[in-house]
C-alpha cells in the first residue's frame, strides 16, 4: 500500500508534536512493509533529502509566511501525490485538511484520511482571519475525509458534538526509552542532575511558560532546585524575548534552546519532575514521553492531561499563577522517593495505553478497511 503524508513540516522531526508523531508513524509503517512518502518543507529540515531511514521524503514548494506556508505545501503536495496514483492520502492537522477536497473529487480511487491533532484556532499566535481559516479546517477535517482520527476523546467529542462526525480515537504514541548513550548537555549549561525541574515546549503563548516562571517565582520550596526549559519559539520571537525577561533576574531558571536526541534524552533521564503548564492540547507528545521516563509530573487541569493522567493531585487550574505555585511548594516538599513511586505508575500508563506496537495496528486497520472498502465508501464533499 502506497501513503502519502502532507500538512507536517518534514521528516526528520526537528520541532512540533505533528512531525514527531509523522516521523515515528512513517517509521513505523515502513517496518510494516508499507510504501511511505512524506512531503517535507526545505526550511524546515535545512536540506533536501530522497528519504531518510528508508522513507521517501518529497520536498515541494511553498509560500513561506505565517500564514501561507502551510497551505500552499499542502496544494504543491497533494497535486504531486495525486499523480504518483497513492492508494492512501493521510492529512495531518484542519488547516492543511482544507484541501483534503482535491483528491475527493479528482481522483476518487485515492483514499482521504486526515488526523485531527488540535484544536488550533485556540492557539492564542493566530489572528481573527486565521482563526476563522482553522474553525473551516476543523469542519473540512471531519467531512471531506473518508475517515477522521483524533488523537484525544475530547477531539472525538468535539467532532461528534460540533459536526456530527463520527471520529476514530487512536491516540499520539511513543516509545518507551531504552539506555542511551548519554551527552554532556548538563555540564555545558551547568545543570545540577536529579535536582532540577523540566519543561520542554515550543515557547509560543498558548504553552504558559510564563505562567511557570512567574510561579517559579514566587515558590517557597525548592529554592535550591533548577528550572530548565527546552525549547525554541516559532514566529513568537517577541513572546520568547519576553520569557527570557521574566527570568532575567533569578539564576536557577535556564534556557536549553531546541534539543533532540542523546541531549533531550540526557535531560529527561536526570530531571525530578516535569511540568506543562499549556493552555490547550490535541494529545501532548512531550507529556506522553515525560511519562515514558517515569517522571512525577505538575499539569495544568485541560481535559486532556486530566484524561492521560487520571490523578487530580498532579493537575491544577490551566491559567493560574496561584495554584501552579501552590502546587510547586507542596510537590518540592514531598520526597523524591515518593515522588518517583507515581512517576512509575504514569509510565504503566504509556505501557498499557500509548506505545506504537499497540498504536501502529489501530493506524494499519484505518489504511486497510478504507482501502478495501473503496466501492462501498460515499463521497460527501458538499
Amino acid at each position: 500500500m502506497r501513503i502519502a503524508m502532507i500538512g507536517q513540516k518534514g521528516i526528520p522531526a526537528v520541532h512540533g508534536g505533528v512531525e514527531k508523531h509523522v516521523h515515528d508513524l512513517a517509521m513505523r509503517l515502513k517496518k510494516e512493509g508499507m510504501d511511505v512518502t512524506v512531503y517535507s518543507r526545505l526550511w524546515y529540515t535545512g536540506k533536501e533529502t530522497t528519504e531518510v531511514d528508508g522513507v521517501r521524503t518529497i520536498f515541494t514548494k511553498s509560500i513561506r509566511t505565517k500564514h501561507l506556508d502551510a497551505l500552499t505545501h499542502t496544494f504543491t503536495s497533494t497535486i504531486h501525490a495525486m499523480k504518483e496514483h497513492v492508494d492512501v492520502i493521510h492529512y495531518h492537522g484542519v488547516g492543511p485538511s482544507l484541501l483534503a477536497w482535491i483528491p475527493r473529487v479528482f481522483t476518487p480511487k485515492i483514499r482521504v484520511i486526515s488526523t485531527f491533532h488540535s484544536i488550533d484556532r485556540k492557539h492564542e499566535k493566530w489572528g481573527l482571519f486565521a482563526r476563522t481559516m482553522l474553525k473551516v479546517g476543523e469542519w473540512a477535517s471531519c467531512h471531506f475525509p473518508h475517515m477522521t482520527i483524533a488523537v484525544s476523546k475530547t477531539i472525538q467529542q468535539y467532532a461528534r458534538d460540533v459536526y456530527d462526525t463520527d471520529a476514530v480515537f487512536i491516540p499520539n504514541a511513543v516509545y518507551i526509552p531504552t539506555k542511551k548513550e548519554e551527552t554532556d548537555v548538563l555540564t555545558k549549561h551547568k545543570i545540577q542532575s536529579g535536582n532540577y525541574v523540566l519543561a520542554v515546549s515550543r515557547l509560543i503563548p498558548h504553552k504558559a511558560m510564563h505562567h511557570l516562571i512567574k510561579a517559579w517565582g514566587k515558590r517557597t520550596a525548592g529554592k535550591d532546585k533548577q528550572l530548565v526549559i527546552v525549547g525554541d519559539g516559532y514566529h513568537t520571537n517577541a513572546y520568547v524575548q519576553e520569557l527570557h525577561r521574566l527570568a532575567a533576574e533569578d539564576k536557577s531558571i535556564i534556557f536549553t534552546g531546541f534539543q533532540s536526541g542523546n541531549d533531550l534524552y540526557t535531560l529527561f533521564s536526570h530531571a525530578s519532575l516535569y511540568v506543562h503548564p499549556s493552555l490547550n492540547e490535541g494529545l501532548p507528545i512531550v507529556v506522553l514521553e515525560a511519562m515514558s521516563y517515569g517522571l512525577p509530573m505538575i499539569l495544568s487541569d485541560i481535559p486532556e492531561h486530566e484524561y492521560l493522567l487520571g490523578d487530580k493531585e498532579a493537575l491544577y487550574r490551566a491559567g493560574s499563577i496561584k495554584q501552579l505555585t501552590s502546587l510547586l511548594d507542596i510537590i518540592l516538599q514531598t520526597e523524591q522517593a515518593v515522588l518517583n513511586k507515581k512517576g512509575q505508575q504514569y509510565k504503566k500508563i504509556i505501557e498499557k495505553e500509548y506505545t506504537w506496537d499497540r498504536v501502529i495496528e489501530e493506524i494499519i486497520s484505518v489504511y486497510k478497511k478504507e482501502h478495501t472498502m473503496h466501492n462501498l465508501s460515499p463521497v460527501h464533499v458538499a
